[in-house]
């Protein structure tokens, strides 16, 4: 007998929902978008009427009390994820969060908390771990195909000066600049393909007259668990590049526009420069094997790849990053 879909809301609906949320959902099979909230209720209407949406939700708690929703998925600005998804985690709804999961760790710990004692599912939306240049990284880099990891790098560059969420580069709403809005994505993919924890961070950040009271840009590096150094930039004001890198005793692998989800993506193994092999992945379906990987979770499967406790420890990263900009000195994690 075939389960029904779990069904879903998103709270705080914008343009990512629109481009990259409303086609998975279309295509995963073991999930339902029955409903939207936003703060612009005019502006839902319209997203409700044109995107064939069931119920507009007039309120936040109207959303998250009603029987008609399973799980709830948080895209509002970062500043109201703890409020969001503590409110829906008392109704008793799964939470599936974007990132970073709340403005500081204290936050996301407080989630987690609270998720662990109401007995919900709470994941964090870090669907780089389901892209397929992601989880190929990890797998060879876990067979031992450059041997033991000694060194690596994450790149996430694009121009924010023209992107459509204005609210990135307001320090009230978001938790801060291209760090915790692309950076994470760096070091979370980085956690994971070398199953590895952070241990210290220094942190190199720029502001422009743009950028305000956050960073336009940035560098950081990571001292990580098993000897590996890592280095993360991330990028608000350049052309749109992302690269995954990592260097091993007996070979490096390397992924350019690793994290792109609109082409195709190169892996190569390189040994003493030679190129010992290439794959070629496709990242289009990150968001919808995302989508139903949750759902399995909900209904008491296999365990979510990114469970709100690897958000707070991404959240304990950010804080010591953000940390060591301003003291100009390496920080704990």
């Amino acid at each position: 007998m075939t389960e029904s879909p779990v069904r879903f809301a998103i709270l705080g609906f914008g343009h990512h929902a629109v481009r990259r949320l409303l086609p998975a959902f279309d295509r995963s099979e073991q999930t339902e978008l029955v409903g939207i909230w936003r703060r612009n209720q005019d502006a839902a209407a319209g997203d409700c009427a044109a995107h064939h949406i069931r119920r507009c939700f007039a309120s936040r708690e109207e959303l998250c009390a009603s029987p008609e929703v399973d799980a709830v998925f948080i895209t509002s600005p970062d500043a109201m994820h703890f409020d969001d998804a503590s409110l829906a985690i008392r109704h008793g709804k799964a939470v599936l969060c974007e990132k970073p999961l709340a403005m500081n760790a204290a936050e996301a710990g407080a989630i987690a908390e609270d998720a662990k004692t109401a007995g919900v599912v709470c994941g964090v939306a870090q669907n780089f771990r389901w892209n397929l240049s992601v989880t190929r990284l990890h797998e060879q880099v876990a067979a031992g195909a450059i041997g033991r990891p000694q060194c690596a790098q994450a790149h996430f560059c694009y121009p924010a000066q023209s992107a459509p969420r204005r609210w990135i580069a307001d320090p009230t709403l978001a938790c801060g600049g291209p760090i915790g809005d692309v950076g994470v994505h760096s070091i979370d993919a980085l956690r994971y393909i070398l199953n590895a924890e952070v241990e210290s961070v220094s942190t190199l950040a720029a502001q422009d007259a743009l950028s305000g009271e956050v960073e336009a840009y940035a560098a950081m590096q990571l001292e990580m668990t098993g000897g590996v150094f890592a280095h993360v930039v991330a990028d608000a004001r350049s052309p749109y590049r992302t690269l995954i890198e990592v260097t091993g005793s007996e070979g490096v692998l390397t992924a350019e526009n690793a994290f792109s989800v609109d082409r195709p993506v190169q892996i190569i193994r390189r040994k003493a420069a030679q190129i010992v092999s290439t794959t070629e992945v496709d990242n289009r379906d990150g968001y919808v094997l995302m989508l139903d990987a949750f759902a399995a979770a909900v209904r008491g499967g296999a365990g979510f790849a990114a469970p709100v406790e690897d958000g707070v420890r991404n959240m304990r990263v950010l804080d010591a990053a953000y940390r060591s900009w301003r003291s100009g000195q390496r920080e704990t994690v």
